[in-house]
C-alpha cells in the first residue's frame, strides 16, 4: 500500500517563497545573460534547486509491504524490515535525525537499536493500523 506525504501550510508557504525566489532570480540570470562562468553558475545552480525542491514536495511517499516500509523524498530512499520496527511515536516531530517528510506532527518510527525515522503520511492512523497488520508487536507511543 502507498502512502502520500501529507503537506502542511508552513512548508507549503517555505517552498513557494523559495521557490517563487529562485525563479525570479533565474528570470533575472537569463534575461542579464552575460556569457561568463559566473552567470552560467547561477543559473545551473537555481534550476538544481528548483528541480530539487519539486522532487521532494512532489515524490515523498512511503510504501507498505508485508515486509518492508519504503520511504522516499527527493534524494533520501530506503527501506526498513518491518519486523525491526519495535515502536512508533505518533504525533511529534523530530528535529534531528533522517526526515523523509513534508509536514510536522507525523510519525516517528524507531527500529533496530537506535534508528530513528520521521514521516508524515496523509493520515498517521490509517498508517499505523495498516503497519499493524503486519507486526503486531510494535508499540505505538501517543506523544
Amino acid at each position: 500500500m502507498i502512502f502520500k506525504s501529507r503537506k502542511d501550510n508552513l512548508f507549503k508557504a517555505v517552498i513557494f517563497l523559495v521557490i517563487a525566489s529562485l525563479a525570479f532570480l533565474l528570470y533575472v540570470s537569463i534575461t542579464n545573460y552575460k556569457e561568463n562562468l559566473d552567470s552560467l553558475m547561477s543559473i545551473i545552480i537555481a534550476i538544481l534547486v528548483l528541480g530539487l525542491l519539486l522532487w521532494i514536495f512532489f515524490g515523498t511517499s512511503y510504501k507498505l509491504t508485508a515486509t518492508t516500509l519504503s520511504y522516499k523524498s527527493g534524494p533520501i530512499k530506503g527501506n526498513i524490515p518491518i519486523k525491526e520496527i519495535h515502536q512508533i511515536v505518533k504525533g511529534k516531530t523530530l528535529w534531528i535525525g533522517v526526515k523523509a517528510a513534508t509536514a510536522s506532527i507525523g510519525l516517528i518510527i524507531k527500529y533496530n537499536k537506535f534508528n530513528e525515522l520521521y514521516i508524515s503520511p496523509e493520515t498517521n492512523d490509517s498508517f499505523i493500523k495498516e503497519i499493524l497488520k503486519h507486526n503486531s508487536t510494535i508499540e505505538i507511543i501517543t506523544a
